[in-house]
């Protein structure tokens, strides 16, 4: 037990890690060992609360947040709520058959996934596929988006260094891409490293 949450599992950072959100010993007992089988290499955590929840998600990055309606201090959508919200964890409710499609029409919009009680294995193992295709996917997008701000990164500087050279050596815009890429071609370094450097002597 760490700050509230209980480590069932802990496997290498490249595991999928799944925080379980659920206020009963058997049920939560019964939705781990799902987790388990449905997705070989995970890290599952458990707290019982909503409130435990949320100190959980502020400190911790997880794929995916399940929460076993309803919990003992509340129902739980206020929780997934804050899920979708505040992290880019994928967010399941489980919830009374009875009561699953009233609840979806109050979450799914946001991007909640409410699978009924009592649980489908296969249904359930589906569901947990998906999380982790989608978590693929997310990655990938988020490794290109970091190349993408580097690219850009890049370029701002560079420009800023062509500018350097253009107000302080009364280059034009030609001259000062030449000088760039002909310092970067003589020193051998990025034309990131040598703009750096041009806005170090010139600008400080």
């Amino acid at each position: 037990m760490i700050g509230g949450v209980h480590f069932v599992r802990e496997n290498g950072g490249g595991s999928v890690q799944v925080l379980i959100v659920s206020s009963g010993e058997k049920s939560t007992a019964m939705i781990v060992q799902l987790v388990k089988e449905a997705v070989m290499d995970c890290s599952v955590s458990v707290v019982n609360t909503g409130t435990e929840a949320k100190r959980a998600v502020d400190a911790h990055e997880y794929d995916a947040v399940i929460i076993n309606a309803p919990l003992s201090d509340e129902f739980g959508s206020e929780l997934s709520a804050i899920v979708i919200e505040k992290t880019m964890a994928l967010c399941l409710m489980l919830v009374k058959a009875d009561i699953s499609d009233n609840v979806s029409a109050k979450v799914e919009d946001s991007g909640v996934m409410v699978i009924p009680k009592p649980l489908s294995r296969t249904f359930f193992t589906q569901a947990m596929k998906l999380v982790v295709a989608t978590r693929r996917r997310i990655i990938g997008i988020k490794a290109e988006n970091v190349k993408l701000l580097n690219k850009i990164d890049e370029i701002r500087l560079i420009n800023r260094a062509k500018f350097a050279l253009m107000q302080y050596l009364k280059f034009d815009e030609n001259q000062a891409h030449r000088y760039l890429e002909k310092q970067a071609m003589d020193t051998r370094r990025a034309k990131k490293e040598v703009a750096l450097e041009i806005i170090k002597i010139y600008e400080t």
